[in-house]
């Protein structure tokens, strides 16, 4: 029974496996984190763009 207790306590694939789940749960963080500021960025270029069209044809929005 001790030797399998040390034994245990010597396997490292455990810690392994457990550490490539950390490292694969940040990577995922810092992506969404990413894709949330780009896609935030590209919504202030549309309406930039949107408004100074609507400006340039003299649109007001209002539909008639």
């Amino acid at each position: 029974m001790k030797k399998a207790i040390q034994q245990f306590l010597r396997d490292e694939e455990g810690a392994a496996a457990i550490e490539y789940a950390l490292l694969v749960g940040l990577i995922s963080v810092m992506v969404i984190g990413g894709a949330t500021l780009a896609g935030t960025s590209i919504q202030t270029i549309f309406t930039t763009i949107s408004t100074a069209l609507q400006t340039a044809a003299g649109n007001t929005g209002v539909k008639g």
